[in-house]
């Protein structure tokens, strides 16, 4: 995973409470946790600029098809957690985001999810819209 991009218009973050329900019989937080906090964070990255409501009005979606996390630290209930996210990659149908979850300047997991957009109406795969491309392309020009 890369380092994330150093034009701040790029990336999105967000303050994440820590529920009770959140918290295993440990006091840490749960693994599976992690993957609605992504969910949460795609669906904010995309409400910046193209919101899930238009991209269905449009006929089109995002679809997962992949997603890895790597746990360098545990969560507790007491912390204050920041979720960070960007775009890592745009080309051809698919899209890559990555992510971290930091608490003050200690990265506590990062993750790394791969999909692509579908055609809601033949369930097949499109480009990403120009305007997540646009918005989201990396700092060297392009798509990412």
């Amino acid at each position: 995973m890369a380092e994330p991009p150093t034009d701040p218009r790029r990336i999105v973050e967000r303050t994440i409470e820590i529920k009770t329900y959140d918290i295993d019989f440990a006091g840490i937080v749960g693994n599976i946790v992690y993957v609605r906090w992504l969910e949460d964070l795609r669906i904010a990255m995309m409400a910046e600029v193209y919101p899930l409501a238009r991209a269905v009005a449009d006929g089109v979606a995002p679809m997962l098809l992949e997603t890895r996390i790597a746990y360098e630290r545990p969560l507790t209930l007491q912390d204050a957690v920041v979720g960070r996210i960007w775009a890592a990659g745009m080309a051809g149908a698919r899209w890559r985001i990555e992510a971290e979850f930091r608490v003050g300047g200690t990265v506590h997991a990062r993750a790394e999810q791969t999909g692509l957009f579908i055609r809601l109406s033949t369930r097949k795969p499109v480009r990403p819209p120009k305007i997540l491309i646009g918005h989201f392309a990396s700092e060297r020009g392009g798509a990412a």
